[in-house]
């Protein structure tokens, strides 16, 4: 039976996207199946995984909304290994759809229960907000990686996601986990990144991910190519950077062992 993650964080451009793409891709190059479920109106991890939206005809919404079998909406990538459950922009309607129905809060989680056992993870890319669909993410969530951006404000908001999880942990889903906090966007020429990230490992020490993920323009762009940075550039930092951190939540599920090496991404190496 599958582990689902959500990658969750109502602040955005902090990475939530670049992270469900490229963690799911790491993870199915390292020969473990993967399904991301594309849960964001703005729809950036289906176009990010090479899919015109004009062309996606059923997704997520359609599952929720009107109970179609998610088996049905589940496209096949260009990674081996990798699947998807696209999103449309109809989706930004479906708050409000679901206001009214018994158990709002887990229609997801049917979704999710019905596919599954297929899958080793499920990837949950959330919106930028804390609302409905995100509380659904987190109701079927085993576990929550928390994306927090190198820069100035990156704590803002944190507190708030944090005792939504709390929340959630003691109304909908007890064995809601933090996976962790994955620090993003880190720039080595910049004092202010190596502030954050000693400020956010200090506060929160074994929370925090040893994997730190690099500023990098080929991650960046990867994007506008359909592609995932395995795919864009297997070469490149960014590539790396998130190869790591396959391997890093592999061994803390105790699905691998890193060796030293291995564990080539922690601060000193940034």
């Amino acid at each position: 039976m599958g582990k689902v993650i959500a990658i969750a964080n109502q602040k955005g451009g902090v990475g939530k996207t670049t992270t469900a793409i490229n963690l799911s891709a790491s993870l199915a190059i390292l020969e473990y199946k993967t399904l991301v479920i594309d849960a964001d109106p703005q729809s950036n991890s289906t176009s990010g995984l090479g899919f015109e939206l004009k062309n996606i005809n059923t997704s997520i919404y359609e599952c929720l909304i009107d109970n179609v079998d998610p088996k049905k909406t589940i496209l096949n990538t260009k990674t081996p290994n990798l699947d998807l459950i696209p999103s449309h922009i109809d989706l930004v309607g479906a708050e409000i759809e679901m206001i009214n129905l018994p158990n709002r809060e887990k229609m997801l989680l049917k979704v999710i229960n019905k596919v599954k056992d297929v899958y080793d993870f499920v990837i949950i890319d959330c919106s930028p907000s804390l609302g409905l669909i995100t509380v659904n993410a987190l109701t079927a969530a085993d576990s929550v990686i928390i994306p927090i951006q190198c820069e100035y404000f990156a704590l803002e908001g944190l507190g708030k996601l944090l005792n939504t999880i709390k929340i959630i942990q003691s109304r909908l889903n007890p064995s809601l986990d933090i996976e962790g906090l994955l620090l993003t966007m880190y720039d080595s020429r910049l004092r202010l990144s190596k502030q954050v990230v000693q400020e956010i490992k200090t506060h929160f020490q074994q929370m925090v991910f040893d994997t730190i993920i690099s500023r990098n323009i080929r991650l960046s762009e990867a994007p506008s190519f359909g592609e995932t940075i395995i795919m864009h550039d297997v070469k490149s930092s960014g590539a790396i950077n998130y190869l790591n951190l396959a391997r890093e939540i592999l061994q803390k599920n105790n699905l691998t062992i890193i060796s030293k090496s291995e564990k080539s991404n922690n601060i000193n190496d940034n």
